[in-house]
């Protein structure tokens, strides 16, 4: 069996990067951008690092920025209504992962219009057009939306994250640069660090796992580990450490998919609203020590790239244990909570444990699962 691996046609990196719209969109002979982003970065004045670029080239844009944190189906709806009444020819995505994956879903319905009922997308849709181009630009260091081929879109009315995976939905152009993230809040810094750091150790764990993406997904573990904290309390080397991991991580997971972490993450968010990152570090160490069994040697090398010294010598239990003692280290020292006291209802318990047995992710976790052991991890951390 061959493994496909799918990356951005071109990506840029480091401070500044950002200039490169203008000269990308020029060369590909594009004319008018649908610029999808959220209320809060045009409040804040993220979104105008990109505007001032494109209104000093004279190119034309028309903004949508009706995207909840959580994007939802009637997001998705509402843009692709605008984008085909505003003569854009490309998308630029300018925010975390709820813009980025709003533009990602309008730009597959405008190019594969027999997917409008956007419930069609869910799982792995049969589309058969590339979407409409878009230019990523990430304002969080965190979901590495802008080189995966998934998003996800909540189904509020089924209280349901639907993942959608498809290839025709990578954006052609990524753009990474550590200024647009310097505006994040520390809590948020945080939340979408821990993210990455699930992406890289769900994506290096996961049964589809091979050499290839185990490079990647080493290295981004290294790396967030050695930048998180670091970002969090905004430093230079911090921030530009946390664009270049979260994007690594994402090159791998994006073609080898996750695992129970995330599916009982999403089911958080699409129940209570919780921020995924923050769901996925809490969640990250339990279900860790629920995996160790059916993941190798793999714990001593995770150990290794968090910093943690003489693994070499240790035995099974112990680099188990020092990788998910490391987890908890950096998780606690960024600020995240440790359990779900103050989120789960105990009489949720139940659908959360159904909808995350559901959910697309949990086919790639290492160590077969069900419904009553999910569960039971919910309970541990209630």
């Amino acid at each position: 069996m061959a493994n496909r691996f799918v990356l951005n046609e071109t990506s840029y990196h480091g401070k500044g990067a950002i200039t490169a719209i203008v000269d990308e969109a020029t060369r590909r002979g594009f004319k008018k951008a649908f610029l999808c982003t959220d209320p809060d970065l045009i409040k804040f004045n993220v979104t105008k690092k990109v505007t001032d670029l494109l209104d000093n080239a004279g190119m034309e844009y028309e903004v949508y920025s009706n995207i909840k944190p959580n994007p939802t189906i009637e997001n998705v709806q509402t843009g692709v209504e605008k984008f085909k009444a505003s003569g854009a020819d490309y998308i630029i995505a300018v925010g975390g992962g709820s813009p980025i994956d709003t533009a990602k879903a309008i730009g597959i319905i405008v190019r594969n219009p027999e997917f409008a009922d956007v419930r069609s997308l869910e799982g792995v849709a049969p589309t058969k057009n590339p979407c409409v181009p878009i230019i990523a630009v990430p304002t969080t260091a965190g979901t590495a939306a802008e080189v995966t081929i998934n998003y996800v879109i909540t189904d509020v009315e089924n209280n349901k994250k639907m993942v959608c995976v498809d290839v025709n939905d990578i954006p052609v152009v990524a753009i990474v640069d550590p200024d647009m993230m310097a505006s994040m809040p520390k809590g948020l810094t945080a939340a979408t660090g821990m993210d990455a750091l699930t992406h890289a150790i769900e994506g290096y764990i996961t049964a589809g796992a091979w050499e290839l993406s185990d490079m990647f997904h080493l290295k981004a573990i290294e790396i967030i580990g050695r930048s998180l904290r670091g970002a969090v309390e905004n430093t230079d080397e911090g921030r530009e450490g946390m664009a270049l991991g979260q994007y690594v991580a994402g090159m791998g997971f994006s073609n080898v998919g996750l695992g129970i972490v995330h599916s009982m993450a999403h089911t958080l968010g699409a129940m209570y609203d919780t921020p995924h990152g923050v769901a996925n570090a809490i969640l990250l160490p339990t279900v860790m020590e629920y995996n160790a069994p059916a993941t190798g040697e793999k714990y001593r090398e995770i150990a290794k790239a968090l910093g943690v010294e003489g693994t070499e010598t240790m035995s099974v239990e112990e680099y188990r244990t020092a990788a998910v003692e490391a987890v908890k280290k950096l998780s606690s020292d960024v600020g995240i909570p440790a359990d779900l006291k103050d989120i789960v209802k105990p009489e949720d318990v139940d659908f959360l444990s159904e909808s995350a047995f559901a959910d697309a992710c949990r086919p790639g976790n290492p160590r077969e699962t069900s419904v009553e052991e999910i569960k039971e991890l919910f309970l541990k951390l209630m």
